[in-house]
């Protein structure tokens, strides 16, 4: 299904009870008047679930918000800094109100958009969390307090409408509060001529009943809406639809995020994490892991379509998340995010992210050497420290050969010094240093453009492709980027954390799941094909190494598809070093450039080292975003977060 948010029930119906929502004070505002009556929209199933489809369209598109797009903003890469229209360069520099005013790549709240309308199918729309979900809550409710009249439905069809809207409503609030803490929990219909006076909860209270919603979710929804009667009607077009895995995995999330260290000290004043909240979040995903191993319904995408994952290249538009290999067909993608527009990322894939030499245009980004360091070795152990670079006899990591016997994932992910970039030599002048990256101290690409150089040493490749330059018509190839919210990849890794800190051990594990922590990491480095050695025993020798060695692998894994910044915040390790620096790599040829490129893995150089770009100047306030000024002035109850 090219566009599984496009409305197939009942398209008139989208429209009933509009309740726009741009802020939260808008959460009040009347509804326009309609000419459909509540009965009518709410009778039967189909017309229900055509009232329930809009929920599906305020899903935020992450990627594509605006031009010049960002949704990294850990340590994990780095815009050029002098631009002060980039929201990415705002949070770098402190100021966190910049997601609600930046002219480019905030998918929290989109300046120029309109937020208020869930069924506009502008992209600025679509990336406006903090307005869609507000509106998502509202819609969600509404439809609960009117489930008494859907009277023409089965049982199994009464129980699709409710699960769905129990997952949103819960779901939306989640989205909401891994970025601004605890929220007023909103689970009614509220009248639309008062102001709101629900208080303020801290974020354990605000989970928890994110996690009752989620698990009454859990418990009305299906596995898979082709296999059962009620999803007859959109067979083959039910894929994305809400289930019973989506709605586990992120009950599991939510519980997760509850018992990490920011969560934990907002609600306890404990800067650690919370056991109980952990061994919650530990037991549901290996319910939902169960689940996902006995049936297939979810399984990880063997290496060879790793890029499939997030990026489909030249198949007419085909949302990416589900490859089929050798015949059979791998999702691994849970829950995306909106692919509406999904050709939007095309022009700015070499506009942004490739520099001036091979094209001109755009603002440039590119991966920091720091972030790079955590992609260690094909035998499964990191890097020692790459600041003061050695040879390492255990990993086998050689500072003067950087790119050799690295994890796989790093070839996929990064582009590095003498790769190709340019298919045809003609089209930069026959020029070699164009053609193939020359990303070394003194390089073409790293001393060309000035300001907009590939000015961090590495070039981004995992929804990229290396070749990606105008001359070979990428853009117009059909390139569709789409992430994810939950993958299984994640969920694996997610399990390993809350199973190791719930029960304090690298051989922890749910009661009734037969992997460890420790086995859920080597599961997803055994991903077919991939052949990342597991990890190493030194690593298991300690609940704190294996801790170290679990967030390496989480940074690997998910690299650059925007987990990060909610991973050191949560973990309250954003304002700490070495996670305040992001740095570029420094570095001599030795190897004759003729055989760097033909063997780019395997040249080698001489003067390795890192060097500090920028240093993040981020203190206890940066650990939350800022809510709108209007909205905490509605009432008293409703605070601002520490420090704005």
């Amino acid at each position: 299904m090219k566009n599984y948010y496009r409305i197939i029930f009942a398209p008139l119906l989208v429209a009933i009870i509009g309740v726009g929502l741009s802020s939260c004070q808008k959460y009040l505002d009347a509804a326009p008047a309609t000419a459909i009556s509540n009965e009518e929209a709410f009778k039967n199933f189909r017309n229900f679930q055509g009232f329930t489809e809009e929920l599906y369209n305020a899903v935020p598109i992450i990627s594509g918000s605006t031009a010049h797009n960002s949704w990294n903003f850990g340590e994990d890469e780095l815009w050029q800094t002098n631009d002060n229209r980039l929201v990415a360069y705002r949070i770098d520099q402190g100021d966190f109100f910049g997601i609600y005013n930046s002219v480019f790549g905030s998918w929290f709240n989109q300046r120029n958009g309109n937020n208020d309308n869930a069924s506009n199918t502008s992209r600025g729309d679509k990336g406006a969390l903090y307005g869609l979900a507000w509106y998502g809550i509202r819609k969600a409710n509404i439809g609960l307090a009117n489930l008494d009249k859907l009277v023409d439905a089965t049982p199994e069809e009464k129980k699709l409408i409710e699960g769905q809207l129990y997952f949103f409503r819960g779901w939306f609030h989640f989205m909401l509060a891994q970025y601004w803490g605890g929220l007023p929990y909103i689970d009614v219909s509220l009248p639309a001529d008062q102001a709101p006076r629900i208080p303020r909860l801290n974020y354990h209270q605000t989970a928890d009943k994110i996690s009752a919603d989620l698990r009454k979710a859990a418990d009305l929804l299906p596995l898979d809406w082709d296999l059962i009667p009620a999803g007859a009607a959109t067979k083959g077009n039910n894929d994305r639809r809400i289930n019973k895995i989506m709605a586990l995995g992120f009950l599991g999330k939510n519980l997760l995020w509850a018992g990490s260290p920011l969560m934990n000290e907002e609600s306890t004043g404990v800067n650690a994490y919370n056991a109980d909240y952990c061994k919650k979040a530990a037991d549901v995903f290996a319910e939902a892991l169960k689940i996902c191993e006995a049936t297939n319904r979810y399984r990880l995408v063997p290496f060879s379509n790793y890029t499939e994952i997030s990026l489909t290249f030249a198949k007419a538009g085909l949302i990416p998340g589900a490859p089929i290999v050798n015949g059979e067909r791998y999702v691994e993608a849970i829950f995306q995010e909106n692919p509406l527009e999904n050709t939007r990322f095309a022009n700015n894939q070499i506009n942004d992210y490739r520099p001036q030499t091979i094209k001109s245009t755009g603002l440039k980004v590119y991966p920091t050497a720091n972030y790079i360091s955590y992609y260690g070795m094909k035998n499964g152990r990191p890097i020692p420290n790459p600041s003061q670079p050695q040879l390492d006899p255990l990993s086998g990591w050689d500072p003067q050969y950087p790119w050799k016997d690295r994890d796989p994932r790093f070839y996929h992910d990064i582009m590095f010094d003498g790769e190709k970039a340019v298919n045809n030599a003609a089209n930069v002048g026959n020029n070699e240093f164009r053609q193939y990256a020359s990303l070394f101290t003194g390089g073409h690409m790293r001393t060309f453009d000035g300001a907009t150089a590939a000015f961090t040493g590495y070039m981004l490749s995992k929804y990229i492709n290396k070749l990606n330059n105008n001359w070979d018509g990428f853009a117009g190839n059909n390139n569709v980027v789409v992430f994810s919210f939950l993958r299984l990849a994640d969920m694996y890794l997610m399990y390993a954390e809350a199973a190791s800190e719930g029960y304090n051990s690298p051989q922890g594990k749910a009661p009734d799941y037969s992997k460890t922590a420790v086995d859920a990491v080597n599961f997803v480095r055994d991903r077919p094909g991939l052949g990342v050695g597991h990890v190493a025993p030194e690593y298991i020798a300690s609940q704190d190494k294996f801790r170290e060695e679990l967030r390496r692998e989480r940074a690997v894994e998910l690299a650059y598809e925007g987990h990060r910044f909610v991973d050191l915040r949560r973990w309250k390790l954003v304002d700490k070093l070495p996670y305040t620096l992001k740095t570029a790599v420094q570095f001599d040829r030795v190897t004759p450039n003729a055989q760097v490129y033909a063997d780019p893995k395997n040249a080698r150089v001489a003067n390795f080292r890192e060097t500090v770009l920028l240093e993040r100047k981020f203190t206890s306030r940066h650990y939350w975003f800022p809510f709108p000024t209007s909205d905490v002035n509605i009432y008293e109850g409703f605070k601002q977060n520490p420090g704005w």
